[in-house]
């Protein structure tokens, strides 16, 4: 049930008009503490990419102690059309989505639905009695073990549910992924999650971190807990109240204008637009029967921040709540068992606390993040992060995929920190 202040809120939004990125106010980055001729310097660095056709476009946003002070825009949403890249470009952020799922879960949490280390199998039955993949049989077959505990919330939350993805690894049971109809878009999250529960789990619940579609199973949970459609819930609990009026899973007539086309390179003919059906590449046209919670979102570089700024105030954005600051504290702990040592056994120096990438280790991690920032990105090379010591939130969105081929991220970090030490 939304409060009486959050109510409120949803009112005024819906009496008011939509609210636009152009009505993102940007303050002087003194005002909070960090250089504009070093933010200059990134700007003029990532224009590098547009102006080499590495990128067709990008935004950048950067807010400090709540205020926006840096929010530009780079090229182009669409290159073949010549439409230049604005502030309300919408973008596919695939697994930028999954904070989000997050954060619908932990209001669920707060109610009481459920508890974190429920069994996963307590709301939905197709995760009883699994079977762990311990080798493969002649004839393709493969040699399963019964599951020694059940995987818990927690641990989908934290990917270490025994589940894997299909695409990021090559194991029988990614390739069993991929073989299978599990990706059909005509599933929906039910149809999903009553697949994915019979299949074997590629390792013992608790015992390893593999990226995976353990916030698709998410997803679902919102639906059985909520008795809601995720987009539904999403629409009414986060995107409405909080001002988000451009997310959502499908692209609305009112937004195609504004949809950025995506890119990447070809070894013939470079930088190159891609179609849907291409890779993940889906159309967005039509409401999706599958309402991905792990990846299937579409948003703004400002809805985004909205939602962003509201995690890293503590659970608040414009003197509504949305979770308590106690939840959100607990989200950007690393919650794995420490004798995983971390993500890829610590060599990256960071943990996973509930579905957000948290670092633990600044050397390991290559010295551009700071210890205790939470973040994610998605497949198109978008990123955001939250840097709770520095009061820091930062936004990256681009349309090319796929991501990690150019250090945007790094590079983004390293210049907003370099602004906040010119600064001092």
């Amino acid at each position: 049930m939304l409060t009486r202040a959050l109510l409120l809120v949803v009112l005024l939004v819906g009496s008011v008009g939509p609210i636009k990125a152009a009505d993102v106010t940007v303050s002087k980055p003194e005002t909070v503490g960090l250089s504009s001729a070093k933010l200059a310097e990134m700007k003029a660095h990532f224009q590098t990419y547009i102006d080499e056709n590495k990128l067709a476009g990008i935004t950048t946003l950067i807010a400090r102690r709540g205020k926006v002070v840096h929010f530009e825009t780079y090229g182009d949403r669409d290159k073949e059309a010549s439409s230049v890249m604005q502030k309300d470009t919408v973008f596919r952020i695939y697994s930028m989505t999954k904070p989000i799922t997050g954060i619908a879960m932990m209001m669920l949490w707060e109610e009481g639905k459920f508890k974190l280390d429920d069994p996963v199998s307590k709301y939905l039955p197709s995760f009883r009695n699994q079977k762990v993949f311990r080798g493969a049989l002649d004839g393709g077959k493969l040699d399963t073990a019964p599951v020694e505990r059940d995987a818990t919330i927690r641990d989908l939350m934290r990917h270490t549910a025994g589940l894997t993805y299909g695409y990021f690894g090559d194991t029988p049971v990614d390739r069993m992924y991929r073989n299978s109809d599990l990706y059909d878009q005509k599933n929906d999250l039910k149809t999903l999650v009553k697949k994915l529960g019979r299949m074997p789990l590629l390792y013992q619940p608790g015992e390893a971190w593999v990226y995976s579609l353990s916030v698709d199973v998410q997803g679902r949970l919102i639906e059985v807990l909520s008795g809601k459609s995720l987009d539904t819930f999403f629409n009414e609990r986060i995107f409405t109240p909080l001002g988000m009026v451009d997310t959502g899973f499908q692209v609305r007539q009112d937004q195609v204008s504004r949809f950025s086309a995506v890119y990447g390179l070809n070894k013939e003919t470079g930088l190159t637009a891609l179609k849907p059906g291409e890779g993940l590449l889906s159309d967005f046209k039509k409401k999706p029967t599958f309402l991905s919670g792990g990846g299937g979102l579409l948003s703004t570089t400002a809805d985004y921040w909205r939602f962003a700024q509201m995690v890293a105030n503590g659970g608040t954005f414009d003197g509504v709540r949305y979770v308590k600051a106690s939840t959100v504290e607990m989200m950007r702990k690393d919650q794995l068992p420490k004798k995983l040592g971390g993500i890829a056994g610590g060599k990256a120096g960071l943990g996973f606390g509930l579905d957000f990438a948290v670092v633990n280790d600044v050397a390991k991690n290559g010295g551009a993040t700071r210890k205790g920032e939470y973040f994610w990105g998605g497949y198109a090379s978008t990123l955001f992060w939250i840097d709770p010591e520095e009061e820091v939130v930062a936004v990256l969105m681009t349309n090319f995929i796929p991501s990690r081929l150019y250090p945007l991220r790094n590079e983004m970090r390293q210049y907003v920190y370099d602004a906040l030490e010119d600064a001092e």
